[in-house]
C-alpha cells in the first residue's frame, strides 16, 4: 500500500492567510525602520553641521574678574565706588536682593515686591568682603577699612558718592586724574579692590556661599553686571538686548536655539520700550504655554489641522488607495 510522504511546508504555505479587509481592519505596509533612521540621521547631521557653521554663536572665553581688571581697570574702580555708594544697578534693583525698589510689575501687580527679599545682598559687601579677607598684609587697606567701618552711614555715602561722581568727570574715568576732594578712604579701598581683582582671587571669595561646595555665583554675577565692561563686550558681539543676539553655550557647542522665542519679545514694542519688560515677557510666555496646553479645548485653534491638512501629505498613499466611504 502506497503511503504519502509528508512534505515540508514551504515558506508561502507557512504564512498565515491574509486577513480580509473589513470594517475593523486597517491598511498596513512594509516599513524599513533602520533605513529611515539612517537617512534621517544623515540629513539631520548634515543640517546640524552646516547650520552650526553658518549661524553658530561665538565661542568667546568667559569674562573673569582678572580679565576685567586687565582690560578695563578704570571700570573696576568705578564699579567698586558705585557699590560703596549704593548707586549700582544691583544696589537699586529691589527684590530678591534688597528693598530699594518695588521692581517689575505685571498689569500693575508688583510681582517682584510680592516675591520679597529672598537672597539679600549688600552691595558694599561685594567690595568690603574681599578686601577684609585679603588685607592682612596691606596696612593702607587695613587703615582704610577701619576708617570706613568707624564712620556713619551718611558719611560713607557722601564719600563714595562724591568719588563716583569725580570718576565720571575724570578724563577716560582714570582714577589718577580725579579732581581733589573729600573722598575719605574710598580711593584706597577701590584701588585695593582693583589689586585683588587682578590677582584672580575675587572669584573664589564671591562665589563662596557658606556651603561645603561654595558654588553660588550670584554675588559675582551681580558685581560683573554692575560694571560697563561686560555690557560693552556683549554689544560688540551683537548680544545686546536690542541686537537680537544670543549666546548660551558650554565649550564650543552652538548656542541654545530654544531661547529665541523668549528673547524675541524683548525686540518688539511694547516690550522693547517698557520698564517692566521682564515681567511682561514672562507673562506672555506663560500665556503662550497655557494656550499650548489647552489647545485641544480652544475652538478655532483646535481646527487648524483640518484647515491646514498636513496629515494628508503624510498619509497621501492612504487617501489614494481608499475612497472616502472606506476610510476608518
Amino acid at each position: 500500500m502506497a503511503t504519502a510522504t509528508p512534505t515540508r511546508p514551504t515558506r508561502s504555505s507557512r504564512r498565515s492567510p491574509a486577513r480580509p479587509r473589513d470594517a475593523h481592519s486597517f491598511p498596513t505596509r512594509r516599513y524599513d525602520l533602520v533605513k529611515e533612521f539612517v537617512i534621517a540621521l544623515v540629513v539631520v547631521g548634515l543640517l546640524t553641521v552646516g547650520l552650526a557653521a553658518a549661524f553658530s554663536s561665538p565661542d568667546e572665553k568667559p569674562i573673569t574678574f582678572a580679565s576685567w581688571a586687565q582690560a578695563a581697570p578704570e571700570d573696576v574702580v568705578a564699579t567698586a565706588a558705585a557699590e560703596l555708594a549704593g548707586t549700582s544697578a544691583s544696589a537699586t534693583y529691589g527684590p530678591p536682593y534688597n528693598s530699594a525698589a518695588e521692581g517689575q510689575k505685571l498689569l500693575g501687580v508688583p510681582l517682584q515686591k510680592w516675591g520679597g527679599v529672598r537672597h539679600p545682598v549688600n552691595s558694599a559687601d561685594l567690595v568690603l568682603g574681599p578686601l577684609t579677607a585679603s588685607s592682612s598684609g596691606d596696612l593702607r587697606v587695613k587703615a582704610a577699612l577701619a576708617r570706613w567701618n568707624g564712620a556713619s552711614d551718611a558719611r560713607r555715602t557722601a564719600w563714595a558718592g562724591a568719588y563716583a561722581d569725580a570718576l565720571a568727570k575724570a578724563p577716560n574715568g582714570d582714577p589718577a586724574k580725579v579732581a581733589p576732594g573729600d573722598y575719605g578712604p574710598v580711593p584706597t579701598l577701590t584701588n585695593g579692590f582693583l589689586d585683588v581683582a587682578r590677582t584672580g582671587g575675587l572669584e573664589g571669595q564671591l562665589t563662596s556661599s557658606g556651603t561645603f561646595y561654595g558654588g553660588d555665583p550670584t554675588r559675582a554675577l551681580l558685581l560683573l553686571s554692575d560694571g560697563a565692561y561686560i555690557e560693552d563686550t556683549a554689544r560688540a558681539q551683537h548680544l545686546g538686548g536690542d541686537q537680537w543676539g544670543m549666546m548660551n553655550e558650554t565649550g564650543a557647542y552652538p548656542g541654545q536655539p530654544w531661547m529665541w522665542l523668549y528673547t524675541f519679545w524683548y525686540q518688539v514694542p511694547p516690550f522693547s520700550t517698557s520698564d517692566n519688560a521682564d515681567a511682561q515677557v514672562w507673562g506672555m510666555m506663560m500665556l503662550l504655554t497655557l494656550g499650548l496646553v489647552l489647545l485641544p479645548f480652544i475652538p478655532g485653534l483646535r481646527s487648524i489641522p483640518r484647515w491646514i491638512p498636513v496629515h494628508r501629505l503624510v498619509w497621501r498613499q492612504y487617501y489614494r488607495d481608499y475612497p472616502p466611504g472606506e476610510r476608518h
